[in-house]
């Protein structure tokens, strides 16, 4: 029988990537993201007990970082307001960026509302079941059908060429997924 330390370890070990890389994708940036997933971790380890003994320990643990996630881009767009304001005299206008299609993919999903963002990261990004993206954001599996749907219907908008979207399409960058280097591929 192995100690909980060494469950909590080998758990660790097997799901450490998937939860930095949804949290890249729920958040858009690689530091913020190991922040975020040594936080989830940490909060796992105090729960260990629940979390050894839950049906799906990494949906759990999914869960656990989609709610951190969102009180950190909580807080993050509560921050950029009050700088807003602040500098809001200062503000030069600016040309839309001219970046490769997984960066106005990222953008284009920074976009959505958090609930769609994360359902269309863990369906189609993360290749996560409908049931068990909807018991990491504690919600119907309906929902995450229709949540997900409309992200991508969302995303597809965004991407198409036009003055108010950006260049790329939602076909092209989930192209991508598997074949980019790195950390947190997609």
């Amino acid at each position: 029988m192995h100690s909980p330390t060494e469950e909590f370890h080998a758990f660790f070990e097997q799901h450490h990537a998937e939860l930095a890389r949804l949290a890249y994708l729920l958040l858009g940036d690689a530091e913020e993201a190991d922040d975020l997933a040594a936080d989830a971790f940490v909060a796992l380890w105090h729960r260990w007990d629940r979390v050894r003994a839950a049906d799906r320990p990494a949906a759990y643990a999914r869960g656990v970082l989609a709610n951190l996630a969102r009180t950190h881009i909580r807080s993050r767009t509560r921050e950029r307001r009050r700088i807003a304001l602040f500098w809001s005299r200062y503000a030069e206008p600016s040309e839309g960026p001219d970046v490769p299609a997984v960066l106005d993919v990222r953008e284009a999903l920074a976009r959505l509302p958090f609930r769609r963002r994360a359902c269309v990261v863990l369906r189609h990004a993360l290749d996560v079941s409908e049931r068990d993206t909807a018991r990491t954001l504690g919600i119907s599996t309906g929902t995450v059908k229709s949540q997900a749907s409309r992200g991508m219907a969302e995303l597809e908008k965004l991407l198409k060429p036009g003055e108010e979207s950006l260049p790329g399409s939602v076909d092209t960058v989930l192209a991508l997924r598997g074949e980019r280097a790195g950390r947190y591929t997609w």
